[in-house]
């Protein structure tokens, strides 16, 4: 049970989230974020940032002005460094424009596999242990990039549908969310 583990004890067990709204840290700049999430020197934090397309960031206050496919690539560019067993994603296709998201998808579909979008130390990321991921989306875009095993539907508060996640975003686009009470998946 880890419901009164503060925030840092559950990252040491192994579980990482990314926020759909995270906030603005003024004084703490990307790239020491970074070190603090476990990519202890600047040469790493820069291999990672460079495949978000996040160099120019590193020196920048984290999440300070940055746009929201900026701050969703800054959120995933954390948990690459942290490398966590469990990912809790919360809106990854929030606020990301067009171009981006296919970037954020293949990101979150990458660390789910336990595929390095970098060369790591052995030490640094244990490559051989397996991840999984809850990922909570209302567009279903991010289904396009990641293959997930399942899908619920949260329906006034409690699982109204569960199975086949294509087949139930299927159902939902054509019925609406309430129709999911009669769940075919």
């Amino acid at each position: 049970d880890i419901t009164n583990l503060p925030t840092y004890e559950r990252a040491r067990l192994g579980i990482g989230i990314s926020f759909q709204r995270p906030p603005a840290i003024n004084g703490l700049k990307l790239k020491d974020m970074i070190k603090i999430c476990g990519a202890n020197d600047d040469s790493l934090a820069e291999k990672m940032a460079r495949k978000l397309n996040l160099e120019k960031f590193l020196n920048r206050d984290v999440n300070v002005g940055f746009s929201g496919g900026e701050i969703k690539r800054s959120e995933l560019l954390q948990l690459m460094a942290q490398s966590p067993k469990m990912l809790l994603i919360d809106e990854p296709e929030s606020g990301v424009d067009l171009e981006n998201i296919s970037l954020v998808g293949e990101t979150i579909e990458s660390l789910i596999k336990g595929n390095d979008h970098y060369e790591l130390p052995r030490k640094v990321i244990k490559r051989e242990r397996k991840r999984s991921g809850l990922i909570i989306t209302h567009t279903g875009y991010i289904l396009d990039y990641i293959t997930a095993d399942m899908g619920a539907v949260l329906y006034n508060g409690a699982i109204a549908c569960q199975g086949n996640p294509i087949e139930i975003l299927k159902w939902i686009k054509g019925k609406g969310y309430k129709e999911c009470s009669r769940c075919v998946a």
